[in-house]
């Protein structure tokens, strides 16, 4: 049987139970919430797997998840299908192909773009199926506005921030993260890693940050660091490469008599980083 129609017979019988009984007690209404709450969380496994694994998916994306590891990720960041998730910068919609479809069901997708989006949108458009309940929102990128306050449970930020960071307008980038999720909303963040103690510039000029600006970033906006994965850690990647990160998979910017070296490292390593407004 479908999983989301087990959730629905689990959620019917709930309601059932709260409507049809002669006297609804507190009790058993929170214990009626409470199944249903179990019954969704069994359920946001395999309902995540699913929408990894989902036919409408592009095979360049899928072979991606080998360096990416996107169930892995979404776990530790703590998504559930449920939830109101804002992706900032999700450009050609990597994360999008899995999270618009997982969410679809019972949360909300929000995709939020420095400019322009008809791209992404025209994609949303051309598969209803998938993305139909898909909502794209664009903000100026140098004073980012994402919604009403506290109006996310969790904002997730993939491979973006060096890009505010060289463009010097990180700061307004977390106050908006913090101005938009409500308390104890959640701020996932993956970005490519350099070494403790790399200078702001060398940063600039490689695509990589150390965890120390980061954290500081997010903490000079109000959050507290909540959690660390090593999950997209790439231990042969030593961040020191002729043209940054871009010399790496996937952007490949190197000569053609180094392609088998560079893809022997494979993607960049990177920091996994949880983040709490408190």
């Amino acid at each position: 049987m479908p999983v989301h129609r087990i959730i629905r017979i689990a959620a019917g019988i709930a309601l059932a139970t709260l409507l049809t009984g002669c006297a609804v007690t507190p009790g058993a209404r929170a214990q009626a919430a409470a199944e249903v709450d179990q019954a969704w969380a069994e359920a946001d496994g395999p309902l995540l797997a699913a929408a990894i694994a989902g036919p409408w998916r592009g095979d360049a994306n899928r072979a991606r998840d080998l360096h990416r590891h996107p169930y892995q990720t979404l776990q530790f960041f703590g998504v559930g299908s449920r939830v109101r998730v804002i992706e900032i910068s999700p450009g050609a919609g990597w994360y999008s192909e899995i999270l618009a479809p997982y969410l679809r069901l019972s949360g909300t997708y929000i995709a939020a773009n420095a400019g322009s989006a008809s791209a992404l949108r025209a994609r949303f458009a051309a598969d209803p199926a998938r993305y139909d309940r898909a909502q794209l929102i664009e903000y100026d990128g140098k004073a980012p506005m994402l919604g009403a306050p506290g109006s996310a449970d969790m904002v997730l930020t993939f491979r973006n921030v060096h890009n505010w960071v060289a463009g010097d307008n990180a700061d307004a980038y977390f106050k908006a993260f913090h101005d938009v999720l409500k308390p104890g909303g959640v701020l996932g963040v993956v970005d490519h890693r350099a070494s403790p103690g790399t200078p702001l510039e060398t940063m600039k000029k490689s695509g990589y940050l150390t965890e120390d600006l980061v954290i500081a970033l997010a903490t000079r906006a109000g959050f507290r660091l909540d959690a660390r994965s090593e999950v997209n850690a790439n231990p042969k990647d030593d961040a020191d490469h002729p043209n940054g990160v871009w010399t790496l998979p996937p952007t490949n910017r190197h000569d053609k008599a180094d392609d088998a070296k560079y893809r022997a490292i494979g993607e960049s390593d990177r920091m996994t980083l949880r983040f709490v407004k408190p």
